[in-house]
């Protein structure tokens, strides 16, 4: 059930799942302006026909309302979102989607989004399995998967985005080509994407401890900068022609 401090809006229904989700989906007590934000702007920007309620069948979204043949990018956990928005906006002519399952995470990008607006996004305020049961095949141009949950525990390594349950769907809608970047503070992290991404036809292009050309830096990098650890970027590219 939400959190009593969460307004009751129909657009927290892309929260429901019907998988097992592991980690927190909502942090500390919203402000009153943030429960205004997912009141008012979240349904405005909120991706339709992806939560269980409006889409019980699954079926397919359109390639065409998705996109209208612009390129397609997606940015899996946006965070506080600093990524997204800043992309969003040097990007006007390229087509967004943010996934975020972190109530606080996406009641941090609408407040951005109320100052500056971003025309080409659209947000999934849920679990990214979701929303990949319903991309169509070969839609997506490039992903970005920026400083992940590392559950470090061994037993937990299972939940990590780089497993199969995760890299199968992400190939099967990325475009052939289609770049995956990841960026991660955790060595260990790095190792099982190396291990686990190609299998799943998403070959390395590149890794260094330098950033690509137009990062834009998170909180989240900050932190791992600030404590000393020394981040990976990597550019997969996905197989075929």
């Amino acid at each position: 059930m939400p959190k009593p401090d969460l307004p009751p809006h129909p657009a927290l229904a892309a929260l429901r799942t019907q998988r097992n989700f592991y980690g927190r989906v909502h942090g500390k007590t919203l402000r009153p302006s943030q429960k205004a934000d997912l009141a008012d702007l979240l349904p405005h920007y909120r991706l339709r026909g992806v939560s269980i309620d409006e889409n019980p069948a699954r079926s397919p979204l359109s390639r065409a309302a998705l996109s209208d043949g612009a390129p397609l990018w997606l940015e899996v956990g946006f965070g506080g979102g600093e990524h997204l928005h800043h992309m969003a906006g040097a990007h006007p002519d390229i087509r967004f989607i943010g996934c975020e399952p972190f109530v606080n995470g996406v009641a941090m990008l609408l407040g951005k989004l109320r100052t500056a607006p971003r025309p080409n996004l659209a947000l999934h305020p849920g679990d990214v399995r979701d929303l990949f049961d319903v991309l169509p095949d070969r839609c997506i141009d490039r992903a970005y998967l920026l400083y992940p949950d590392p559950w470090p525990k061994a037993r937990h390594h299972r939940r990590r985005f780089v497993t199969p349950e995760h890299l199968a769907p992400l190939a099967r809608v990325c475009a052939p080509g289609a770049a995956f970047h990841l960026a991660t503070d955790i060595p260990d992290y790095v190792r099982q994407a190396l291990e686990e991404v190609p299998q799943a036809g998403v070959t390395l292009q590149t890794q260094s401890a330098d950033p690509w050309p137009g990062w834009h830096r998170t909180r989240y990098e900050a932190k791992a900068l600030r404590e000393g650890r020394r981040p990976d970027y990597l550019i997969f590219r996905r197989d075929g022609a």
